[in-house]
C-alpha cells in the first residue's frame, strides 16, 4: 500500500530543473500532499517552465500553493501596475526575460495562479505553513499587515536566537512560538554561499530555504518523519547562468 505523505518544498526561484530532480529523489506519488512555501519564481531563467510545471502538477495531486514575496512582485509586474528596478536586481531580470517569450493566454493563466496563492495555510495538526512570519503575538489570524506573511525576516530570527534552555512553560519564552505546533518557513536563505546546505530547525521552526537561488540545492521534507530530500546544487544545473549570486 502506498503510504500518504505530506511534503513541503523550499523556495524554487524558477529552477525547475531542481523541481523535477527532487520530486523524482523523493519518489513522490499522486497520494502525497504538496505545500509549496513560495518563491515560486525570480532566480534562472526557466520562471515560465516553472508556473507551467506547477499548474500542471496541481491538476494531478493536492497541492497547496503559498504566496512568496518573489511571487507577489512578479504578479504586479504581469499586471503592469509597478515598475520596480530593486525586483529587477534580486532575479527579477530573469524572469521578465522568461515572459518575453509568453503569449497572451499564458500570462493570463500565471496572473490566475498567482491570485490563488494562499498567504498561509494551517493545517489539522496545528501545524503552520507559510513563506516568511508573522509578527503579531496572537498568532497569525490577528495579523494586522498582510504583507508580513510573506516578508518578514524576525519570526526566524527569534526561532535561531532562542535560549535553548528555555520552555514553553517559561514566562519568557516567545508568545509567537507557543500558538502552534510546528511552523514551516522559507523566505530567508539558510546560506546563500554552501552547497551543503539542509532543512533547519529552530525551536519549534523549520526552514525549507536551502538556497537554491544561489549556492545551494532544493529540498523536500516530509513533515511527519523529517526526513528530506535534496535536489544537486542549483546553480550546477544552470551551468551558463548567475541565479542571485
Amino acid at each position: 500500500m502506498t503510504l500518504k505523505r505530506t511534503l513541503v518544498i523550499g523556495d524554487i526561484h524558477s529552477g525547475v530543473k531542481a523541481l523535477v530532480q527532487v520530486l523524482e529523489r523523493a519518489k513522490v506519488t499522486p497520494q502525497d500532499t504538496l505545500i509549496f512555501l513560495g518563491d515560486y519564481v525570480d532566480g534562472w531563467s526557466t520562471a515560465i517552465e516553472t508556473i507551467d510545471f506547477l499548474i500542471s502538477l496541481k491538476k494531478k495531486q493536492e497541492c497547496i500553493f503559498i504566496r512568496g514575496n518573489h511571487d507577489e512582485l512578479c504578479y504586479d509586474w504581469l499586471l503592469e501596475k509597478k515598475d520596480n528596478p530593486i525586483w529587477y536586481q534580486h532575479g527579477g531580470a530573469a524572469t521578465i526575460d522568461s515572459y518575453k517569450k509568453a503569449n497572451a493566454s499564458t500570462k493570463r493563466e500565471h496572473m490566475c495562479f498567482f491570485e490563488q496563492l494562499r498567504d498561509y495555510y494551517l493545517d489539522v495538526q496545528n501545524r503552520l505553513f507559510l513563506h516568511a512570519g508573522f509578527t503579531n503575538q496572537n498568532g497569525v489570524k490577528f495579523e494586522y499587515f498582510s504583507k508580513t506573511f510573506y516578508w518578514d525576516r524576525t519570526l526566524w530570527e527569534l526561532a535561531k536566537a532562542l535560549n535553548p534552555n528555555l520552555t514553553p512553560k517559561d514566562i519568557d519564552y516567545p508568545k509567537r512560538l507557543l500558538h502552534y505546533k510546528e511552523i514551516y518557513i522559507g523566505h530567508t536563505p539558510i546560506s546563500k554561499i554552501e552547497d551543503a546546505v539542509i532543512p533547519t530547525n529552530a525551536s519549534n521552526v523549520w526552514n525549507i530555504d536551502t538556497g537554491a537561488a544561489f549556492k545551494g540545492p532544493l529540498s523536500i521534507i516530509d513533515i511527519d518523519t523529517k526526513e528530506f530530500w535534496q535536489s544537486d546544487s542549483v546553480y550546477t544545473l544552470y551551468p551558463n547562468e548567475q541565479g542571485r549570486n
